[in-house]
């Protein structure tokens, strides 16, 4: 049975849909109402509060903290100043991805990492030997995320001790908020301005009592995961067992992704010391890589004419689909759609997927994969550069 996050006493009475999933053994609210649509537009055109506390969290400190955590990931962490945050992934031996998240440093031998899955033994391992301590600190730790373009003017109305106006994308800082204690950091998993604050579980209810009731005059709402999973589409962000998964987890290599073919070939930094992977990933970018990720955008017309031959309007909106469907070209499968989601703010019905990378250029047409009235159909697309929605105020 799931357990409850630090600020269940707050979500539960509020989630008048009784809907909810497991995230990493925890309850997190699907949808708080009965629809997604009004928690949605809180994240687009006001603010949205967002429990993320399952998400994993670890500390790394000691003498040989940043030796380590260069080990691990394929980000080159001397590049992160005091402050800052980093979004990278770790690899395995081969260069497969084990899983992504950030690390923020707080200072020269003191980091946080944030994960989607469990950790801890393989960042252990890989600080065999070395004058470093991981510890897993999720306990300690509860988060929420305050996205959407009000978010700045909310947090602004409650935080002390510092001036949240300044902080910069992919920043942290320490303030208070009723003289409670809490990190900032301005990130968030909507593709939005938004920001993340980590707190002590103790002070989570306060946290919330005081966000919500300062919020409202600027829109703050509570939003579950289906909203953010929409938002996080059209960012084009990433999701562990969806999009790809881990390497950990898989049964058939096949299954397995190195950075190059989630689109995190930016992330992969040859010149720093010897890292996890570093070998297989030399060894990929020299050769090609044989997939790649893709956002997709479905012909509207020919979706309407695909459900019109049902005597059927389209019927794409609601909830983001995690579901995987092939992708063709020329009759042959070339890649698979692994979410999909119709955008309201874009009006369009789009994709991520993994295609071979001969397709993988933007403007090719190719033919995604839908059920209607338990038929398979296919419906034309376009490949195209991501994100689909990236507005100016995420980095302003």
């Amino acid at each position: 049975m799931p357990l409850p996050s630090p600020f269940h006493s707050r979500t539960a009475p509020l989630c008048h849909s009784h809907d909810w999933r497991n995230w990493a053994g925890f309850y997190a609210v699907s949808v708080f109402d009965y629809g997604h649509e009004h928690e949605y537009y809180a994240i687009r055109n006001a603010a949205a509060l967002i429990d993320v506390s399952p998400l994993f969290k670890y500390e790394i400190s000691g003498p040989e903290a940043a030796n380590l955590v260069n080990r691990i990931i394929t980000r080159d962490v001397s590049k992160c100043a005091i402050g800052q945050v980093m979004y990278t992934c770790w690899c395995d031996d081969h260069g497969k991805v084990i899983d992504d998240g950030t690390v923020a440093r707080f200072a020269d031998n003191h980091f946080r990492v944030t994960a989607a899955d469990p950790n801890l033994r393989w960042f252990q391992d890989c600080g065999f030997g070395m004058q470093a301590n991981v510890r897993d600190i999720s306990a300690e730790l509860a988060a929420l995320s305050v996205q959407g373009p009000n978010a700045r003017k909310v947090l602004q109305s409650v935080v002390r001790g510092t001036d949240i106006g300044n902080l910069k994308y992919f920043r942290l800082v320490v303030a208070k908020i009723d003289d409670l204690p809490v990190t900032i950091t301005r990130t968030g998993y909507t593709g939005d301005l938004g920001y993340e604050l980590w707190i002590s579980p103790q002070h989570a209810e306060r946290v919330w009592d005081i966000l919500l009731e300062n919020g409202k005059s600027f829109g703050l709402a509570p939003v579950g995961m289906v909203a953010m999973d929409i938002a996080r589409v059209e960012a084009a962000l990433l999701l562990a067992d969806v999009d790809y998964v881990s390497s950990c987890k898989t049964v058939l290599a096949s299954r397995q992704s190195s950075p190059f073919e989630l689109g995190l070939g930016w992330t992969v930094k040859f010149e720093k010391q010897n890292f996890v992977g570093r070998k297989a990933l030399w060894q990929e970018q020299q050769r090609g890589s044989a997939w790649q990720f893709v956002g997709l955008e479905v012909d509207w017309e020919e979706l309407e004419g695909l459900f019109a031959r049902f005597d059927l309007p389209p019927q794409v909106a609601g909830r983001a689909s995690r579901v995987a469907v092939p992708i063709y070209k020329n009759g042959r499968q070339i890649g698979q759609a692994t979410s999909s989601a119709f955008s309201p703010i874009l009006k369009k019905f789009i994709a991520l997927g993994t295609v071979a990378s001969p397709f993988a250029s933007p403007g090719t047409q190719v033919n995604m994969e839908l059920t209607i009235e338990f038929t398979r159909q296919q419906a034309a697309a376009t490949v195209v550069t991501t994100p689909f929605f990236d507005p100016p105020r995420k980095k302003a």
